[in-house]
């Protein structure tokens, strides 16, 4: 990643801006009047029809087996949909310029978008809208602040318009790409012949009289959209009560799933009245997550969401219980075939069991409502309104209600006790809106803003989360902040914090050798006093910086069942640089390619086979392989390895100075995509090519002998590294350039 760095002054580098959970965030498009506004027609993507036959089918037979999540509701069109090669521009009048794109889906019931690139500067808007008048939006830059991810909820009918919005002053500055448009063939929040979705009709609204006791635990249930399929999952309380939004669902739920950065969570869907069930809003939704830990042994997902539920939200973080001690009486809590937010309950007897090898708890029988596929994910309460676990499957529906099983969450939490801290074996809940806080807690609650590895720069930009936990305003702070155990510096914060609320800050520049490192922040002085909780004054992160270094490729010919196989690439200390997979199964296997960042050291690769037979013989014969950014292979190796198989690879050329034996350079360097190309005096003729990260020649030219420059123009390309190589049979120069806009 290339970053360009400006300096700021230290009134700018004091600005915070305050945590948003808030979407959407109201107004009106254009194009939704588009004929009045004398706008043509918005260009249309016509998308292949879907087979909802076979889909149902195949989804029936899932849930015939117990396996309840996730609830597959769309089947999911990949695309690579930007402003530049699809829809159409317009100017109105006042200078705006809108960009509009059709998307048809023949026959859909709805269609939500994920946006692999979602960068829109602040004062410009996206609407999505469909052909009855439906509008959501806008989304802005707030909708999904410290991402380029986006995700939305599905929107009725089987044609909707994405447009984009950019006033003059900001042309050019927008990025968005639709990777995956959604096509929803089973309904989710309406329909015709039931109230909302088409859960079995012995399920019980939350707000019926079987839910007046569990009405905090119910604040803290969401509906999660994973593209094309849908979960439930619940927020989890930690041991600083600091409304850190852990949450747990289910680890086949999100498992293989790696848009988690566009995931939408949308919290307190519920019926307004028990009988007749009615629709309620689904606009109090969060977007985007980091997956912490997901481990099949227990079926556990436990993410952290990429914000804090706002005040508006009421939410509510539930409590545990990891003694494992069997509970009386259990509740559920959950959104069953995609339905409205509904309650079941068991009095017993709720027993150990496992399913499919993972450690469960197995409820016998429920005695109020059920669960069904969708409801997967969410978690079960014992008698004292602490999570003991989260459903992975089982028989249960309305027309046989028994044997469901949750993975046991006393045998996840040790992998998850770093995140939620070590307080005994139980855990209330916490309600931030009921909490009593301590006079002064000034709290650090992230950093963020930090590449796990920093490729080809020296310098990290952190963001540091800051929140009040405190019962006053906070209106002045210290943030110190370390590299390595060295204080870097301190930036006095001013500002107005009321309690519970949060703050991004942005520090300077940190200058960082090639290697790894840790950086440490803290607070400290908060309103000039003595801070009365100094546990969550701190935190820190470990990254690595590879500066120079290149772009190397991990290659894998997978057989059959892509699903079995991992990989990671490690240095000899045991740093984690890169992992991948698993892939998806494919009847014939296929070839995955995964750019990595790499330096001038050596690394440990190795590849992993959950089942044991490796990538071959009777599935397939595949292998692996590590290239260079020039497909020099520093690594490779076969199918045949069993469970894992472990090597050292190490990359030798990257760096090499002009000193050391090159007859290149090239000025300016970066540029906008014209560079010189100076050789050195008396060098015979030369074959030239540029490649970009994956080795592919995307410029190829000639030198004759005596030459002593030539001019590219690769203003075509689209900005990153490249490296532009020469070459005459005796000897090769390699030098890497950067095209910059």
């Amino acid at each position: 990643m290339t970053r360009t760095h400006t300096l700021l002054s230290l009134a700018s580098l004091l600005l915070v801006a305050p945590l948003s959970a808030q979407i959407s965030f109201g107004g009106h498009p254009y194009g939704d009047k588009a004929e009045k506004r004398g706008m043509p027609p918005a260009v249309a993507v016509h998308l292949p029809q879907v087979d909802v036959a076979t889909l149902l089918n195949e989804d029936a037979d899932r849930a015939a087996q117990g396996i309840k999540g996730p609830l597959r509701f769309g089947y999911t069109h990949q695309t690579d949909l930007t402003l530049q090669n699809s829809g159409a521009w317009f100017i109105m009048p006042n200078g705006d310029r809108v960009w509009r794109l059709m998307l048809h889906c023949p026959e859909a019931l709805s269609i939500n978008l994920q946006f692999s690139n979602y960068v829109i500067p602040e004062g410009a808007w996206m609407f999505l809208y469909n052909e009855a008048g439906m509008v959501r939006g806008s989304y802005t830059a707030q909708s999904n602040p410290g991402h380029t991810a986006f995700g939305t909820s599905p929107l009725s009918g089987d044609r909707i318009t994405v447009e984009y919005i950019e006033p003059a002053a900001l042309a050019g500055q927008g990025q968005l790409t639709i990777s995956a448009v959604i096509h929803g063939y089973r309904l989710l929040g309406g329909g015709p012949d039931r109230g909302f979705g088409d859960s079995g009709a012995c399920n019980v609204n939350t707000i019926c009289p079987e839910g007046d006791l569990w009405r905090d635990e119910i604040r803290s249930v969401a509906h999660v959209v994973l593209g094309g399929g849908v979960c439930t999952g619940t927020l989890v309380n930690n041991c600083a009560n600091d409304s850190t939004p852990y949450f747990l669902t289910a680890n086949h739920c999100t498992e293989g799933n790696t848009s988690n950065a566009s995931w939408v969570f949308i919290f307190n869907w519920e019926s307004p009245v028990c009988d007749p069930t009615e629709n309620a809003p689904m606009d109090q939704s969060i977007t985007g997550c980091d997956k912490l830990l997901e481990f099949p042994g227990t079926d556990a997902s436990f993410l952290q969401l990429s914000s804090i539920p706002p005040v508006d939200f009421h939410p509510y973080y539930s409590g545990w219980d990891k003694s494992g001690t069997a509970p009386d009486s259990v509740v559920g809590i959950h959104h069953p075939a995609g339905d409205i937010k509904k309650i079941c309950s068991s009095h017993g007897p709720i027993i150990e069991g496992t399913m499919s090898g993972a450690d469960c708890w197995q409820v016998t029988e429920w005695h109020s409502g059920t669960t069904e596929p969708g409801s997967s994910g969410s978690a079960i309460w014992n008698q004292d309104h602490r999570i003991i676990g989260q459903l992975f499957g089982g028989q249960a529906s309305c027309s046989n209600n028994v044997n469901d099983f949750y993975g046991r969450f006393d045998l996840t939490y040790p992998l998850i006790e770093q995140w939620l801290g070590d307080c005994g074996d139980t855990l209330n809940g916490f309600d931030p809106e009921a909490y009593v806080p301590i006079p002064l807690d000034a709290a650090i609650t992230s950093i963020a803003g930090v590449p796990h590895v920093v490729c080809n720069s020296d310098s990290i930009m952190p963001v540091v989360t800051m929140k009040n936990n405190g019962e006053g305003v906070i209106t002045y702070v210290n943030i110190n902040y370390f590299l390595d155990g060295a204080i870097m510096g301190t930036i006095p914060w001013y500002g107005a914090l009321q309690p519970v609320q949060t703050a991004n800050v942005q520090l300077p520049a940190i200058h960082a050798s090639s290697g790894v490192h840790w950086i440490h922040v803290s607070t400290s002085n908060p309103n000039a006093d003595v801070d009365t909780n100094p546990l969550n004054d701190e935190d820190s992160l470990q990254f690595m910086v590879n500066s120079p270094g290149i772009i190397g490729v991990v290659q894998l010919d997978l057989d059959r069942y892509g699903t079995e196989t991992r990989w990671k690439i490690e240095t000899p200390e045991g740093f984690l640089v890169e992992s991948g997979g698993p892939y998806v199964n494919s009847p014939n296997g296929y070839t995955m390619n995964e750019e990595v960042c790499l330096a001038h050291t050596c690394y440990i690769f190795t590849v992993f086979d959950d089942v044991g037979d490796g990538m071959c013989c009777d599935y397939g014969e595949g292998d692996f392989r590590i290239l260079d950014t020039l497909g020099v292979s520093l690594l490779e190796g076969n199918g045949t390895f069993g469970y894992s198989y472990s090597d050292e690879f190490c990359v030798n050329w990257v760096g090499i100075s002009e000193s050391a034996g090159r007859i290149l350079h090239v000025a300016p360097n970066p540029s906008n995509g014209r560079f010189t190309a100076f050789l050195q005096e008396g060098v015979g003729p030369q074959q030239l090519r540029v490649q970009d990260a994956l080795g592919r020649i995307v410029w190829t030219g000639a030198t004759t002998a005596g030459q002593g420059r030539v001019d590219m123009d690769l203003a075509q390309l689209a900005g990153g590294t490249y490296l532009l190589v020469a070459e005459d049979g005796a000897q090769r120069s390699v030098q890497r350039i950067m095209i910059q806009r």
